[in-house]
Order: structure tokens, then sequence, then C-alpha cells
């Protein structure tokens, strides 16, 4: 695979394209609305909507599905807290289900031992770029008729059984911010095959103005200069991409296929680097899985004589980059620990809440894969080949 840059002259011709047009009103959406109807296409859905970020496409989803104070969302605590976030944005209460030992994403089995009279949604997150089994939670769904937004952000072009995710919950979130596939610096997506839902997630993310909806991002200068016209059917928050950041985006979006095709690949080097070691685990992907590798995470045997931070200091000694470790769980954050977030809240935010992330998340280490010259990510995997070297004498 060659080298590959980041941002082509595609995407600085469109935003040219942009500042040509020196943000007219006449020519607003433009970008958006291209960006929309590819990003559609790409993803098998009848629509896509353009957000300012990954957490506000999520506040606007489940606003838009009817969820707010009283109701709660379940939801992995092995992920980005912005997940957890848009849950308390939208009013409503995150509850916290365990994660499956091998794949690390969220169990449908401890999702069922959470669902009471007050559960409205779950928001299975796609970690590391794998697709949780998305069969399994829609038909929990179905029984006790829940919302279903999936939290992409993390999987771009990954595949569960043959479909793309992101085409499978009610609705799809994907975020653009700058350690994603793609990116725009900021920016988000929703996707779904709701009209209605649709409709009401573009009027939540456009001020709630009443001549938006679901493929009409922009208002008309002949409808808004009529002085009886009543603008907001809704209440709303302004979510809205920028031109600039749709432009970008677009160009992404065009080149995507080798954007994640450099991950997959970085991946591949990793894989054959930690071939046969027992010590250091990499993330299940199950049958039938195709994953896109934001990361490429490994587990670290709870019984080593080393600590993550000595693999780490000598990962970094041998040539290796720095790597994070898994976000702390979310209902361990100062943010949520011990807090209350609803007078009937079901859970108590404290450790012991989820056994099996909590065993999990010290152990984690993530490595980087958006190395766009893959000479780079084949040294990257040679350090760590060593590293393993190392502790194995």
């Amino acid at each position: 695979m060659t080298k590959l840059e980041r941002i082509t002259a595609r995407e600085r011709a469109y935003v040219q394209e942009v500042l040509e047009a020196q943000f007219r009103t006449s020519a607003g959406s433009r970008m958006n609305t291209r960006l929309e109807r590819k990003f559609a296409e790409r993803f098998q859905s009848r629509y896509a909507i353009a957000f300012i970020n990954g957490t506000a496409t999520m506040h606007a989803a489940l606003a838009a599905a009817g969820i707010g104070p009283g109701d709660e969302v379940i939801v992995p605590p092995l992920t980005m807290a912005s997940t957890s976030f848009a849950v308390l944005h939208a009013g409503a209460v995150p509850v916290f289900a365990d994660i499956d030992p091998q794949t690390w994403v969220i169990d449908p089995k401890s999702i069922e031992e959470q669902i009471t009279s007050r559960t409205k949604a779950i928001i299975p997150v796609a970690l590391y770029g794998l697709a949780p089994d998305l069969d399994a939670l829609m038909e929990i769904a179905a029984r006790h008729k829940l919302f279903v937004l999936e939290d992409d952000a993390e999987c771009f072009l990954g595949y569960y059984k043959n479909r793309i995710v992101g085409s499978i919950g009610h609705a799809s979130s994907f975020s653009f911010q700058s350690s994603k596939h793609m990116t725009s610096g900021e920016g988000g997506m929703i996707t779904t095959n709701d009209e209605h839902l649709a409709n009401e997630i573009r009027r939540f993310g456009s001020l709630g103005y009443a001549a938006v909806g679901a493929t009409v991002g922009k208002i008309t200068k002949d409808t808004i200069q009529d002085p009886a016209y009543e603008r907001h059917a809704s209440l709303g928050f302004n979510y809205r991409l920028p031109e600039l950041c749709a432009a970008v985006a677009l160009g992404q979006l065009e080149h995507l296929d080798e954007l994640v095709t450099m991950r997959i690949e970085a991946a591949r080097f990793y894989q054959q680097a930690v071939a046969g070691c027992r010590w250091l685990v990499p993330q299940a992907t199950p049958p039938g899985y195709v994953h896109s590798y934001w990361t490429y995470t490994l587990k670290l045997a709870n019984d080593n004589a080393f600590t993550w931070a000595d693999f780490r200091n000598k990962y970094l000694a041998l040539g290796g980059d720095r790597f994070y470790a898994a976000w702390q769980l979310t209902y361990l954050e100062p943010a949520f620990r011990g807090q209350v977030f609803g007078a009937d809240q079901s859970q108590e935010f404290k450790r012991g809440l989820c056994p099996v992330a909590e065993a999990i998340q010290p152990h984690l280490v993530q490595l980087k894969t958006n190395y766009f010259d893959p000479t780079l990510a084949e040294q990257k995997a040679e350090a760590l080949h060593r590293t393993i070297r190392f502790f194995e004498r």
C-alpha cells in the first residue's frame, strides 16, 4: 500500500468552492446537502443529517425519539463518556450494562438484566471499530419496544453479517472528530431509514425551524422573508455543521475506502507481531464481522510480572509510539461516580457495577492505526514484536 495524504486536493477544492461563494445565504447548505446524500448512499440509509459533532447527533436522535426526563437509556461503560453525556443532555438517565469478555462490546445478556419499566432506549457502541451483536440487540429492542441508537463514532465501513454498520439500528451516529477514520476537524452524522424520525432530528438540530426536514436543511428566502411566517415549530438547538466542515467531510467521504483500508493494514502488521503471544490478547472479532480498526486494542494478562506502565515504557524505548489506555469506565469518572441523576435512578454509580468491564479496562492497550505511511506502521509493529520478546526472556 502506498503512502496516503489525509487531506487531499479534493478537500481543498471543496473548501475553495465554499470560500468563493463568500458564505452567501443563497449558496448555504450546498456542501451539507451533497455530503448528506452521498453519506446516506454509502451507508445504505434513506436519510443522513449532518451535525456539529458526534455528541449532538446522539442528543438529537434521543430527543427526536421522545426520550426525556424519567426515562432510562442502557449504555456500555467502556467507551468515551460522550455516549452517556448525550443521555443526560436529553434529560434521561444512563444505565450501564456490562461487556462481553472477549469482544469488549456491550453484552446482550447484561442488557436484558437492566431493563425496567423506565427503559426506553439502548445505545450500543461499535467499540474500536467492531460492531456489537446487533441482531440480538434488535431482537431485545423489538420485544421491549426500545429505540436503538448505534454509536458508530469509531466504526466506518465496518460490517455485521454482510450489512454495513450504521444501517441496522433505528438510527446511527457517526463522528468526524480529528481522530476518526474520516474527519472535518469536528462534525458528525445521523443516519436513519425512518422519515418521521429524520424530520424530528433535523428540526431539533436546526433551532426547531418548521421548514426544514429529513432532506431539507435550509429555509428559503421566499419563506423566511414573509412577515407572517412562523419560523419555529418546536424547540431546538443550533447543531448544524458549518459548510467549511461539510466541504472537508465530503472530500474525506470520497476516499473513505482508502482511509479505512490504511487502518486495517496497520492492524494486520500488529496481528503478525502478536501471533503466538499468550499474555497479550487482541479484541476478538466474531465470524461474519468486519472490524474497521479505529485502534488496534490488546489486553495484557492480569498475572504478568510487569505493569501496564512497564509495557508502555519499554514499547516507547524500543521505537513504538505513545498509546492510550482505555477510558476510565464512565460511571467511575468523577462526573458520574456517586451521582444521582433521577429520582428513581435504578443504579448506584460505584465500583462493582460492571465487573467484567472493571476487570478488563485497566489492562487495555490502544495502539494507533492512523499511519498514512505504511512503512511507519510496519516499524511500530516491529517495535511491538521486540517489546514482546523483551518480556518473554
